[in-house]
């Protein structure tokens, strides 16, 4: 079993920047690869950025190409994803999801989900 925990959410102004940590518990992310989804409201929960834990191969929605970086930390088995330049469009709670052996980027794929942090980017 893997527990996730997202910190580092909160209010942020247009153009700035946040970074999102999701620590794992339970067991060291090995052969997993963590994903960030987003979950605006109205909205279906949409991918944002996966990592594959052992190798550091990353991949990213178009929409946050550019100005999102995932990236991880193995002695703190810890994801982050740095977001800069955010828009009022990032609005939505954030998860953070694992998946072991599969370079997977669709929610029903992952088997892990964190708990979730609120993201709220005004105008």
């Amino acid at each position: 079993q893997v527990q996730l925990v997202e910190s580092g959410g909160g209010l942020v102004q247009a153009g700035g920047s946040l970074r999102l940590s999701c620590a794992a518990s339970g067991r060291a992310f090995g052969a997993y690869t963590v994903g960030w989804f987003r979950l605006a409201p109205g909205k279906e929960r949409v991918f944002v950025a996966a990592i594959r834990w052992s190798g550091g191969s990353t991949y990213y929605a178009d929409s946050v190409k550019g100005r999102f970086t995932i990236s991880r930390d193995n002695a703190k088995n810890t994801v982050y994803l740095q977001m800069s330049n955010l828009k009022p469009d990032d609005t939505a709670v954030y998860f953070c999801a694992a998946v072991g052996f599969r370079w997977v980027f669709t929610a029903d794929e992952y088997d892990y989900w964190g708990q979730g942090t609120q993201v709220t980017v005004s105008t």
